[in-house]
């Protein structure tokens, strides 16, 4: 028998906030900030409205950050580039979930400016 049951995802403007601020976790425990908006997005994706768009951007913007970091790390040795570069990363790492959290709080689609499209 055949069922015509479609489920239909819930807002939950406060589990996509909490995904967004959950990559500060790096910055608490020196990983996390990928993990966990992995795992919630994962589990999510299918229950909470937008939770994939987020989830999708998120992990876009951690792992271009990874990526950013890796490649910052020669370019110390070209005049301490490399050390403006980190600097930028980690000022752009600690501000755009809060700025993203907050649009998430509003219902808005989130922008990780810089991000790398990895997943999509």
């Amino acid at each position: 028998m055949e069922s015509n049951y479609h489920t239909l995802k819930r807002t939950d403007n406060q589990l996509l906030v909490i995904t967004h601020l959950s990559q500060l976790l790096t910055y608490v425990t020196g990983f996390g900030g990928l993990i966990v908006p992995l795992i919630i997005w994962v589990t999510q994706k299918d229950r909470v409205e937008s939770m994939d768009a987020h989830g999708k951007s998120i992990l876009n913007f951690q792992l271009s950050i990874i990526v950013y970091s890796i490649l910052s790390v020669p370019l110390i040795l070209v005049f301490g580039l490399g050390i403006l570069t980190l600097i930028l990363v980690g000022i752009l790492a600690f501000v755009m979930p809060i700025v993203n959290a907050i649009k998430a709080s509003n219902g808005e689609l989130p922008s990780y400016p810089l991000s790398l499209n990895f997943v999509s």
